[in-house]
């Protein structure tokens, strides 16, 4: 039996299952065979020089598929030029009550409700620490539930001075929305508390660490025209290094009304593709040519892969469809690049 054939056996088998059930079985079972695998070599005129850092092709893995980095050297095998883990917090947290992930398959999308479970800041650092992955790390950092939004920079100068020495870039998750009130940290107030500190903090961390690490923000698909106009103008202001364009949309109105809509939470997939595309389209003409953009957001084959670069990002991230997809979907875009 071929190792392709395999995995889109595998594949099948797991999508019969809890999807968050899946997830996990994944990702063991990637790490099981890791070892065997021979990980693809992207030709050098992929190469994308970005953030002041070196990337071997514009593929990447989105935060929230490798939350606590406990896959880094697995995941990496498969190709990828760079790994966003997390998002992570300073301290462990459950996340929202399961079942907290749903599948709509005809529509190649997601719907989650995580709330930012993973194990710590700590636990990430120690597997960072432990890691052998050649590419490019990066890391979203977010507060705790439990954080008054008032004090939420607080837990992002926690984390981010404990990952500075292991993180390649750090991107601020203000974005989520299955943490109470996180969004409303998109707006100027929000961000300049947040990534004023962050960068009087950088100032200390990259004279002890002789480098400094590109700071940027994660940005929602939800935004209209002129609240990005706005958002742009902040992150301009504030000097961040990139921007992360989008998360997952709360307007589940973007499903197809003749399916059944299971729950409610952040969507991803296929159906958020346009949105995304129009942040990054917006945010481009805004920032100018040079200003860094990772595209995010229901890219599921080559074509919207395609779509997001063209719309002026700089690097892509999957999740979704690599979730629905796994390594046929690297490979799909990676040769189409």
């Amino acid at each position: 039996m071929s190792g392709s054939l395999l995995e889109a056996i595998s594949l099948s088998l797991l999508q019969r299952l809890d999807p968050e059930r899946a997830h996990d079985l994944g990702l063991v079972g990637l790490k099981s065979i890791s070892l065997l695998m021979k990980t693809p070599v992207a030709a050098a005129h992929l190469a994308v020089h970005c953030c002041n850092l070196n990337f071997a092709h514009p593929l990447g893995l989105a935060a929230g598929f490798d939350k606590n980095g406990d896959y880094i050297d697995a995941l990496g095998r498969l190709g990828f030029a760079h790994l966003e883990l997390g998002t992570v917090t300073p301290r462990p947290q459950a996340g929202s009550p399961k079942p907290r992930m749903f599948r709509i398959p005809k529509q190649q999308a997601l719907i989650n409700r995580m709330g930012f479970n993973n194990k710590g800041v700590d636990h990430l650092v120690s597997q960072l620490k432990n890691s052998c992955y050649a590419g490019v790390r990066g890391v979203s950092i977010g507060k705790n539930a439990d954080t008054a939004i008032e004090n939420a920079h607080n837990d992002y100068v926690e984390c981010f001075r404990k990952v500075y020495a292991h993180a390649d870039y750090v991107a601020v998750n203000v974005s989520s929305p299955n943490t109470l009130r996180l969004r409303e940290l998109q707006g100027h107030e929000g961000l300049e508390r947040i990534i004023g500190a962050l960068m009087l903090e950088r100032l200390k961390l990259a004279s002890q660490h002789a480098k400094q690490v590109p700071l940027l923000v994660k940005v929602g698909p939800d935004l209209d025209a002129e609240q990005v106009q706005a958002l742009a103008d902040h992150l301009q202001a504030l000097k961040v290094d990139g921007v992360i364009a989008t998360n997952t949309s709360t307007r589940l109105t973007l499903l197809d009304p003749q399916l059944p809509n299971p729950e409610k939470g952040g969507l991803s997939g296929a159906p958020i593709h346009a949105s995304s595309l129009n942040v990054i389209r917006l945010l481009r003409a805004k920032l100018g040519p040079r200003f860094p953009i990772i595209g995010v957001g229901g890219i599921t084959d080559a074509s919207h892969a395609l779509a997001s670069l063209k719309a002026g990002a700089n690097l892509l991230q999957v999740y979704t469809g690599f979730a629905l997809r796994g390594r046929a979907l690297i490979n799909e875009i990676i040769d189409a690049l």
